[in-house]
């Protein structure tokens, strides 16, 4: 990390007309990547959940690293589509989806997950008179109940999303709608995403299969050919050490759901948080530092525009904080408890509160770790504030850096364009 803060303000990266930059490791994706791949069977196709960072050069990159992609809006499906995806290569899941979309969708021939009974009717009354191009499925809410977060859990009682599957006549309704629309192929689930145990994403999973099997008993065949059993592998923020890994994810399955493993199905999943996270970090100069009630606050220019989910529920989303110096290197040592705030208007825009660091000096730098992923490629304009620039970095062999940029600093005047 200090050679490649040294490295970034060396070359102008961070600075004075840059005090605030995000960086993505292009190598540690790629090797995240390789370990998902090899923890799973090759009857496992891996999509890139778009959401966690949808930036063209991301999506390019997990692409180019031999995954698929799962969007879950228009936007989403249309960055998919510029970064070079192929339609039989994209998986749409939104929740919302309006009658022009799923004519899109259908006519590109992109797989499709259906959220509700009423959507099922409205592709069935699409699907007249055209052929047939797209993988279609419906999605279910497994009921299995919440995670640590409720905000990230998917398959609570009453969750928004998929078919209730213990809701009195549901269960029988889906065998229904599968026995009268032999072009439904796949089932879908997701259970959450950070909070949720491996244990609960697998009883979710179990669930499906079940249902899926069930399917196909009732059809006489193997009707549902594709188990899509989403993603949400949660991710450790609180040390650099990765926890759960995909191997551990897949043996728990390989235990409580050995179905998936025979190679009966395609399976697929839709991993995003757990690609990224751990390979970005957020790179904020410090402007001013001062005492208030005893307690030292370094104001910088990372706040709630790229740290939404910090600010706003700092219980859930804790971020590891380092400081280091003007020139790039690590400070050590324990100077007390501080609080990290942001640039936004509002008291509560903090990125770490009460926390134990060194001493802090203007022109320090602080780092905000484990944030590829849903941090910098999502900013919130309060404020008005400009998106940060955002870098690809590769090392060499001989540990020679090099930046590529991902995103230009956004100028005032394109800010101001999009507020409109």
């Amino acid at each position: 990390m200090q050679q490649i803060l040294q490295t970034a303000i060396e070359k102008g990266c961070l600075g004075e007309g840059r005090p605030l930059a995000a960086f993505v490791d292009t190598n540690g994706t790629r090797e995240t990547i390789r370990n998902l791949q090899k923890a799973f069977p090759a009857h496992f196709e891996h999509a890139f959940a778009a959401k966690a960072n949808t930036m063209k050069a991301a999506l390019q990159l997990v692409l180019e690293s031999g995954m698929s992609c799962e969007a879950a809006s228009p936007g989403e499906l249309e960055q998919a589509i510029r970064a070079g995806f192929e339609p039989d290569r994209i998986v749409y899941d939104e929740p919302s989806k309006t009658r022009s979309i799923l004519e899109r969708v259908l006519d590109l021939g992109v797989a499709l997950n259906i959220d509700n009974f009423q959507e099922l009717e409205r592709v069935e009354s699409l699907l007249e008179g055209i052929p047939l191009r797209s993988t279609i499925g419906i999605r279910i809410n497994p009921q299995v109940g919440a995670g640590e977060i409720g905000a990230m859990s998917t398959a609570t009682e009453s969750s928004k999303f998929g078919v209730a599957l213990e809701d009195k006549g549901n269960r029988q309704a889906l065998l229904d709608a599968y026995r009268r629309h032999r072009w439904l192929t796949a089932v879908h689930c997701h259970v959450g995403s950070q909070g949720c145990s491996l244990d609960l994403m697998g009883r979710g999973v179990r669930k499906t299969v079940d249902l899926a099997l069930d399917i196909n008993a009732s059809a006489g065949s193997q009707q549902v050919q594709v188990i899509d059993i989403g993603g949400g592998l949660p991710v450790n923020f609180d040390s650099d050490e990765v926890i759960p890994t995909f191997e551990d994810y897949a043996n728990h399955l390989r235990s409580k759901v050995p179905e998936l493993f025979a190679g009966d199905f395609r399976v697929l999943t839709e991993f995003g948080r757990s690609i990224f996270a751990k390979n970005g970090f957020i790179a904020s100069r410090v402007e001013y530092t001062k005492t208030s009630g005893g307690r030292r606050i370094a104001t910088t220019h990372a706040g709630a525009q790229v740290a939404t989910r910090t600010v706003f529920m700092p219980e859930h989303w804790k971020l590891r904080v380092s400081v280091f110096d003007s020139r790039g290197k690590l400070k050590k040592g324990d100077d007390g408890p501080c609080d990290v705030a942001g640039p936004l208007c509002f008291s509560g825009d903090l990125v770490a509160c009460g926390v134990s660091l060194p001493t802090i000096e203007p022109g320090d730098y602080v780092v905000l770790h484990d944030t590829g992923a849903y941090y910098f490629s999502n900013p919130f304009y309060y404020n008005s504030f400009p998106a940060p620039p955002v870098f690809g970095l590769t090392t060499d062999a001989s540990g020679a850096l090099a930046f590529t940029t991902w995103r230009k600093q956004q100028t005032l005047e394109e800010v101001l364009n999009v507020i409109g």
